[in-house]
C-alpha cells in the first residue's frame, strides 16, 4: 500500500509544480504591439537605405576628385586622422605594407597595419562607411560629392588611384584594393562548424 501512495503523491506533486510553471511560461511572451512607435513610411526607409555593396549596388550618382577630397579631409577628418591620415589619434588611413604583403595572415603574432591600403578589400566599403559613419562628430552629415571626393582623396593617399582619377559610381567598383584577393567569401550553408 505504501509504494502506491508514493507514487500517487509523487504523481501529484509533479503535476502541481507543471500546472504553476505554466503561467510563468506564458508570462514571458511578449505582447504583439508595445504601445509606442509607428511604422516607418517609405521615404524613411529610402532615406535609411544607404549601405553600399562591393559591387557598388547602392552607390550614388555623383562624383569626387582628389583635390576637392583633400578640401574635405582638412576641413572634417584632420582632428581624428591627422594631417596625412596617419597621425591619429584615432585610426591610421594610410599605409602600405611592403610589397602588399599580408604576412599577418599566415603568423597571427604580427601585429598587421590595418589602412585603407593595406586591409580594406573593397573600395565600395570605404564609401559606405564614411557615409554611415563619419565624421564621428557628426555622422551622416557628409553630401554625396563629398563623400566621394574624401573616398578619391585617401585611395590616392595610399597610393591606389592617380591625383587626377574622378570616382563615381561607375569608377569606385573598379578600383582594385591591394587586399582584394585575400579574403574569401564565407559561402557556409550551414552544418555544426557554424552552430
Amino acid at each position: 500500500m505504501r509504494p502506491r501512495r508514493a507514487i500517487a503523491l509523487s504523481v501529484l506533486v509533479v503535476a502541481g509544480i507543471a500546472a504553476a510553471a505554466r503561467p510563468f511560461r506564458h508570462q514571458r511572451q511578449y505582447p504583439p504591439r508595445f504601445g509606442f512607435g509607428r511604422a516607418a513610411t517609405a521615404q524613411e526607409i529610402r532615406k535609411a537605405d544607404t549601405d553600399v555593396r562591393p559591387d557598388g549596388h547602392g552607390l550614388p550618382h555623383d562624383s569626387g576628385t582628389v583635390a576637392t577630397g583633400e578640401v574635405v579631409y582638412k576641413q572634417r577628418c584632420v582632428g581624428c586622422h591627422g594631417a596625412t591620415g596617419v597621425e591619429g589619434p584615432f585610426n591610421k588611413l594610410v599605409g602600405r605594407m611592403p610589397g602588399d604583403s599580408f604576412s599577418f595572415a599566415r603568423d597571427p603574432k604580427l601585429l598587421p597595419l590595418r589602412t585603407i591600403g593595406s586591409y580594406w578589400p573593397y573600395a565600395t566599403t570605404l564609401y559606405d562607411y564614411v557615409n554611415r559613419a563619419m565624421p564621428f562628430d557628426s555622422p551622416g552629415s557628409l553630401q554625396p560629392r563629398e563623400v566621394y571626393s574624401v573616398v578619391a582623396y585617401l585611395l590616392n593617399r595610399n597610393e591606389i588611384i592617380s591625383a587626377k582619377a574622378v570616382i563615381n559610381e561607375h569608377t569606385l567598383p573598379a578600383v582594385v584594393m591591394p587586399s582584394r584577393n585575400r579574403f574569401v567569401p564565407d559561402n557556409r550553408r550551414g552544418g555544426r562548424e557554424i552552430r
